[in-house]
């Protein structure tokens, strides 16, 4: 559980490009600096060691991926305990032979590979083929206990379902935090740019009103082009931001270059906020159903 009254996050923002010796450097710079700068927690980006290679489905790709343990949850857990603070990493597992998840790590502040959740909500969209190389997640939804909280981890895609962020704050979360990487197709217009992005950052901000919890939210910045066809390819839009449990912005980073972005979390401001406003409280459990089912007509 929380130690403080206050608690300084460090989010990650960074663009990535093909050699991952390269990118987990900018990470690594990242880090440093944010601990540097008092942060006692940090969030990294969806995938940060690889660039975003799910705009197309080759098999070569899993070669990329990585066991957990493994060397990125070690350089990540030497760097922990080097710093002491606690890192939320984001990685591409491979569990066994044809069995490949989107996984985020959580290292304590001593080094402890704390726990992992693997990403539940899988999409297959243009140039977001994940069913191809991700196996939904068999985690649940389940917080990391750590040196500075409970910790509700989960990914990306994960941020539009209200579920998701429910069963995490009902199993005792205190924060929720979003490795993420998103971004803008090259046909989107401004109008349709400006839309995507108002939409991802309200209903992440609408997880902390419904919740009463912060969010942090550390997306990729950056246009990465689709191996298949140069000329195509996406935009990451950046704006890596955190919430208050009111779904104040606490602090949001540019559209586009590398940036660490700081907030102070008050760790008591829940609690309060959660007296006011008690929708845990008034939840009608025995009406609740018919949420299990896909559909009800």
């Amino acid at each position: 559980m929380a130690s403080a009254a206050h608690l300084t996050a460090g989010l990650v923002q960074h663009a990535c490009s093909d050699d991952p010796d390269s990118n987990l450097a900018r990470t690594e710079r990242g880090i440093r600096d944010a601990a540097a700068r008092g942060a006692r927690l940090v969030l990294l980006q969806e995938l940060h060691r690889t660039p975003y290679f799910c705009k197309q489905e080759d098999p070569a790709v899993f070669d990329m991926a990585e066991p957990i343990p493994g060397p990125t949850t070690n350089f990540l857990s030497n760097l922990a305990k080097e710093l002491e603070v606690v890192i939320v990493g984001s990685l591409f597992e491979r569990r066994a032979a044809g069995l490949y998840h989107n996984t985020a790590v959580v290292l304590d502040s001593d080094g402890r590979l704390a726990g992992h959740y693997r990403k539940m909500h899988i999409p297959d969209d243009p140039g977001y083929y994940e069913k191809f190389y991700f196996t939904p997640g068999d985690t649940g939804f389940e917080p990391v206990d750590t040196s500075v909280g409970r910790l509700g981890v989960l990914v990306c895609w994960d941020q539009w379902f209200p579920e998701a962020a429910r069963l995490m704050a009902l199993a005792g979360a205190e924060i929720l935090l979003y490795p993420t990487a998103i971004g803008w197709a090259d046909e989107d217009d401004r109008d349709e740019r400006e839309r995507q992005r108002d939409a991802w950052m309200l209903v992440q901000r609408g997880h902390a009103v419904a919740n009463g919890l912060p969010v942090l939210v550390c997306n990729r910045h950056g246009r990465e082009p689709d191996p298949a066809n140069p000329a195509a390819g996406a935009t990451f839009w950046g704006t890596s931001f955190v919430a208050g449990p009111q779904g104040e912005l606490l602090a949001s980073a540019d559209e586009d270059g590398d940036q660490v972005l700081l907030a102070t979390l008050d760790m008591k401001r829940s609690e309060t906020v959660r007296r006011m406003w008690p929708f845990l409280r008034d939840r009608r459990v025995d009406h609740y159903h018919d949420l299990v089912r896909l559909y009800r007509r």
